[in-house]
């Protein structure tokens, strides 16, 4: 299985590091621990609902989530933000 980035995820994520250069670095480390163990409890790991059924969510810190989707044998990266952003 890998994990690819949407093109959509790559400029979010680009602007991101921008914003918040203090958690980039967290970001990353949550992205290879997602590689090495999707269910790792720091991950926070959960399926979303509603217009958002077909995304899992992982979170980065309290605030910060990446969305991603399960396609094929792929893991597909389609968001980076806050709470409330990639809600």
């Amino acid at each position: 299985m890998q994990i690819l980035p949407s093109l959509y995820f790559k400029r979010k994520y680009k602007k991101f590091v921008k914003k918040h250069p203090q958690l980039s670095s967290k970001a990353d480390k949550q992205l290879k621990l997602f590689a090495s163990n999707q269910n790792h409890r720091s991950l926070r790991l959960h399926k979303l609902t509603g217009n958002k059924k077909h995304y899992w969510s992982i979170a980065v810190d309290k605030n910060i989530r990446i969305l991603f989707e399960y396609i094929e044998e792929n893991i597909i990266l389609i968001d980076i933000g806050s709470h409330d952003e990639v809600y």
